[in-house]
């Protein structure tokens, strides 16, 4: 049985809806919860058979308000990388796999949209990725990712919303499957807050059942391309 190693930054940001298809495919996962007392970063060598950075609500990466873990998590990242251990991040997650495969980060302020992203490549995830779908993001900065990487879709600032390195890497700059539950808590949980979240929270239930449905999809690719269905 497969085992996954997810990083988390808060304690409202988890898999969502991606619990139930890494469940129902009978992947495990393990949350690692380095932002509580005591718990660091783990060692490449307590990676499972992926590792799947997830987001970080008002935290990031490019100067403004970094997460305290940045620095540890790039290296992780970058050894998983190396070792061609198959990787999704998300977010937050998305922009530390940019950093950690030579790309960049650029800072922007903290933003909770809810909008529709293009597929660039019909064939991108296995060919199951929608050619448009919802992508919930929660974000400070962006994630810019290193030239030698496979833009799949943009947004509509025609900016990179899902990247590809590899065969088996892939960054997310939204999380495809959110709940408004998370945005929720992530708005009660810390001080600092988008502007004027209700309109992105009204689109998140709104949407709810295309964000279902494209993950639907989606999971299909990632779990077909990382190999996590293989023995």
């Amino acid at each position: 049985m497969k085992k996954l190693t997810i990083i988390q930054h808060n304690s409202a940001d988890y898999l969502g809806l991606m619990e139930d298809h890494f469940e129902g495919r009978k992947i495990r996962f393990q949350y690692h919860r380095p932002f509580t007392e005591g718990v660091g970063v783990p060692g490449e060598a307590e990676i499972g058979d992926a590792l799947i950075l997830l987001g970080g609500g008002p935290w990031g990466s490019a100067g403004t308000r970094d997460v305290p873990t940045l620095a540890a998590e790039i290296a992780l990242t970058r050894a998983c990388f190396m070792n061609d251990k198959p990787i999704i991040g998300i977010g937050l997650g998305a922009q530390i796999l940019a950093l950690a495969a030579d790309g960049k980060t650029e800072s922007t302020p903290l933003r909770f949209t809810v909008e529709d992203v293009t597929r660039c490549d019909e064939n991108a995830l296995n060919g199951y990725m929608p050619e448009t779908f919802p992508l919930p993001v929660y974000m400070r900065d962006r994630p810019i990712p290193p030239d030698y990487a496979k833009i799949l879709a943009t947004d509509s600032q025609n900016a990179p919303a899902v990247f590809q390195i590899g065969e088996k890497i892939f960054g997310f700059t939204g999380h495809p499957g959110y709940k408004r539950a998370m945005a929720e808590d992530l708005i009660m949980e810390f001080e600092e807050s988008p502007e004027n979240p209700t309109q992105a929270l009204d689109a998140l239930t709104a949407r709810k059942a295309e964000i279902e449905d494209a993950l639907v999809s989606m999971m299909t690719g990632i779990i077909q391309l990382t190999g996590l269905m293989r023995e």
